[in-house]
């Protein structure tokens, strides 16, 4: 686990150094304030020599100063590492999560990734922060106050050393129950997050049902849930406390005792005891601290072991197997062709069926191709192996006749288009969502895209055009000028392939068929793969396909499929007959 993190702390290592360096050097000079005090007591005092005090008094506010001064560089230092080290951390698994596959981020849920994210990597920052102070200065301030203490008195510190191997065992009995706590802990903030992300995400849907108060109960059973957990967790915490504090005041009185009765027989002087008690209480805070930063590290080894799950998470689909292309540099897609050959696929490796059976077919570059099936039937699994968001479990996938393994997944996917059947647009202008499409677009370009997708119809009616700000996800716009927005931008790639997954389903009948008009004069020589519910969208389509139970029922023109598939004709006569045909 180590050999994961370390790498991330590596770059501020000399800030962690000269963090720690100047946590041991506060501790030494503060422990440099109690001898000088001792003599100001026995000797200033006891003489009643005031020019005595005076410059033992000027060197004890030197001492604190210079001890002041190592401790504001121990924060700073400790504060640009620790940051530093949880940017970069962040960095690093944010990064490796962009490479997940669907079904690699399928196996954490979204809710946990972004816990891991943020949550644990606070949490180890933070350990490194205080660590950085306290795991220096602790054993600095233990060792040299306990030498120092011993050179007072051996007698004395027989009483602080009987007591110390009690508050060992009250840290590792508590450590034990603690430990497993903790992870349960991350493992139900993942499942509050979870439903927040989910009601936040689906809140329309939400209040069209008038499902507020179910929801509330739901975020309730989990809120509920992480706190009783975090109360098991903490409250030992919280009794580790009260226990050390009573072993540490228990051990004070005993000196008091036994140091007084020394005084009071003249076997030690008075400065020397407050000297002593002053190390003796700062020993015991020493282990107090250390017991704290165990307890910190504690819950970190947990978020650390939730962190390192996720950058030792091997993607399912890598460009590993990308071959070269001519120049000697990566393969370029030639063109917008497609072939299936004996395709298997099934989400989960475990599962005894398959989604896909033995699909074989083949779609020439340029085609527009109608997909049409039941709920359920793989439509979209079926599109989604062509740019490899999922990969095909047995069979061969080609694209522009090649393998898609043979292409680096950027390659691939700038070659295909798609439009998902949930649309996503992302906060910021109109023009910063179409730019996704093409960077390098120029104006003319944008609106000849928003012109294909019948966009500009809505935008022109808009004050700031290309630049109205959409909101968070596409708030400002309805769900079939969402549709149209995305459909442009998938355009302006002006891809080999292009995939549109039922995107005119919230469109009418007529601005449908001005898009597909669109497609068939702007795109040429591009691929389309339509998902439709409605036979009007593909009756014109080169190649229909009939999907059923993961198979190609039958695959056609609109009039082969009427004359010899009942499957096509009964959804063209059922919608005809609704009126979803006309002519």
């Amino acid at each position: 686990m180590m050999k994961q993190l370390w790498p991330h702390a590596r770059p501020y290592g000399v800030w962690i150094a000269l963090g720690a360096a100047c946590s041991a050097a506060e501790a030494v000079f503060e422990l440099l304030i109690p001898l000088v005090m001792s003599d100001i007591v026995d000797i200033g005092i006891q003489n009643g020599d005031q020019a005595y005090i005076l410059r033992k008094g000027a060197l004890m506010v030197g001492l604190a100063m210079i001890s002041l001064t190592f401790g504001v560089g121990s924060a700073v230092f400790s504060s640009v590492a620790g940051q530093g080290f949880g940017a970069s951390l962040r960095r690093a698994e944010y990064d490796h999560i962009q490479d997940f596959a669907f079904s690699n981020i399928e196996k954490f849920s979204t809710a946990s990734l972004v816990t891991r994210l943020t949550n644990d990597v606070n949490a180890l920052q933070m350990t490194l922060m205080m660590g950085m102070r306290l795991l220096v200065r602790a054993p600095v301030m233990l060792v040299s106050a306990l030498v120092l203490s011993i050179r007072i008195s051996l007698r004395l510190s027989s009483v602080f050393l009987a007591a110390m191997p009690l508050l060992l065992v009250v840290v590792c009995v508590i450590l034990t129950r603690v430990s497993p706590i903790f992870r349960s802990l991350q493992e139900k903030t993942d499942a509050l997050n979870l439903v927040v992300q989910e009601n936040l995400a689906g809140i329309r849907v939400v209040k069209s049902f008038v499902r507020e108060t179910e929801e509330e109960a739901k975020f309730g059973r989990r809120n509920r849930d992480l706190k009783e957990i975090s109360q098991r967790a903490y409250g030992m915490v919280v009794v580790n406390m009260p226990l050390m504090m009573l072993i540490v005041y228990g051990t004070i009185i005993a000196v008091l005792w036994f140091g007084g009765q020394m005084v009071f027989a003249g076997t030690l002087e008075p400065g020397k005891l407050m000297t002593y008690f002053t190390y003796i209480t700062q020993i015991l805070m020493s282990l107090m601290m250390v017991s704290m930063m165990f307890m910190m590290l504690t819950r970190s080894v947990a978020c650390a072991r939730r962190i390192v799950e996720v950058l030792n998470e091997v993607p399912a689909i890598t460009g590993e197997g990308a071959q070269p292309g001519p120049d000697g540099g990566p393969l370029a897609v030639a063109d917008g062709s497609i072939d299936f050959t004996h395709v298997y696929f099934k989400y989960n490796k475990e599962s005894p069926e398959w989604i896909l059976q033995d699909v074989s077919l083949h779609i020439p570059s340029g085609a527009t191709v109608g997909i049409l099936g039941g709920t359920g039937s793989a439509k979209t699994t079926l599109v989604s192996l062509i740019p490899r968001l999922y990969e095909a479990g047995e069979g061969t996938v080609s694209v522009g006749g090649r393998p898609v393994g043979d292409y680096t997944m950027e390659h691939l996917r700038d070659a295909v288009s798609m439009v998902l059947q949930k649309n996503t647009l992302f906060s910021g202008t109109i023009r910063e969502n179409l730019l996704w499409g093409n960077p390098e677009a120029s104006e003319e370009q944008l609106w000849a895209a928003c012109r294909a997708a019948c966009a500009d119809e809505f935008l022109e009616r808009m004050p700031q055009g290309l630049d109205t700000d959409l909101g968070q996800g596409g708030v400002n716009v309805s769900g079939g000028q969402k549709q149209r927005l995305c459909i442009a931008r998938a355009i302006l790639k002006q891809p080999k392939v292009l995939i549109l997954d039922d995107s005119t389903s919230a469109v009418d009948t007529a601005t449908d068929a001005k898009i597909r008009a669109a497609f068939a004069r702007e795109l040429r020589d591009t691929t389309k793969l339509i998902i439709a519910q409605r036979v009007a969208s593909v009756q014109e389509a080169d190649l229909i396909l009939v999907m059923e139970d993961g198979r190609v029922a039958a695959q056609g023109t609109h009039r082969e499929l009427l004359a010899g598939c009942e499957i096509y004709r009964e959804v063209y006569e059922s919608q005809q007959e609704g009126g979803h045909v006309h002519g």
